[in-house]
């Protein structure tokens, strides 16, 4: 396959987004796209256009199946909690990304329907991460590989002010709360080993905030939310 001309490759990447190249063509796409960083942009420029699409579509009845599937795959069928302030305050900032996990797990069903085996030890997870708005440009992008390690790579080189710092935070369990995992260099990427990050589930949240030089002083975000996003099943081997 001839990968070199951008035009060309650029149709490539739009083509397995939507499950229309053979298996070995799809491959070759999905490592490139893994490997290569002018080939990730090109996917995510690609999700944007094609969710854009989307909201242009008149609303459909999902069937009764698939909001089983959803609810379960965002973590919205678990028995109800006692309610947190954490709780509260996380579910306030992430109710506008809702829809959006939702539409994205609804493509991932209809044209990857591979990546639903049964197979769980072999997940990969990405999540895309936004300003919060509905026509936010994506600014970090979540990678968690095979072995549950994860990589935080930005997209661009966004300047913070003087005296502050962007911590990096995931939420696995409203109850709970969200937790740090560091700070980040702004324009940086960034690695952290599974026993840092824990098992990663569809929905996890993960974001980045504006917090005082050295980072949060209670451990729970204070400030601006910069870039948040949900983790959805990215590839099985």
């Amino acid at each position: 396959m001839n990968t070199q001309h951008p035009d060309e490759l650029r149709t490539l990447i739009g083509e397995y987004l939507l499950g229309l190249l053979d298996e070995a063509q799809a491959r070759e796409i999905h490592d490139l796209i893994e490997s290569d960083k002018d080939a990730a942009k090109m996917a995510l420029q690609w999700q944007q256009h094609f969710l854009e699409l989307s909201d242009q579509l008149p609303p459909q009845t999902p069937s009764a199946q698939l909001w089983p599937r959803l609810q379960k795959s965002l973590g919205l069928d678990a028995p109800v909690k006692r309610a947190s302030p954490w709780k509260t305050w996380w579910q306030s900032l992430a109710a506008w990304r809702l829809a959006s996990a939702a539409l994205a797990f609804a493509l991932l069903i209809v044209i990857l329907p591979e990546l639903w085996q049964n197979d769980m030890s072999t997940n990969r997870y990405t999540a895309v991460l936004q300003p919060p708005g509905e026509s936010a440009q994506p600014g970090w992008v979540v990678h968690i590989d095979q072995s549950g390690g994860l990589l935080l790579e930005p997209l661009n080189d966004q300047p913070i002010p003087a005296n502050r710092s962007i911590q990096f935070w995931t939420l696995v369990d409203p109850a709970l709360g969200p937790r740090s995992l560091g700070l980040v260099e702004p324009g940086k990427p960034l690695q952290l080993p599974v026993e840092k990050i824990g098992a990663v589930q569809a929905g996890q949240l993960f974001e980045l905030t504006l917090e005082p030089e050295g980072g949060s002083p209670i451990n729970r975000p204070t400030g601006q939310v910069l870039y948040i996003g949900r983790a959805v099943m990215a590839a099985l081997n």
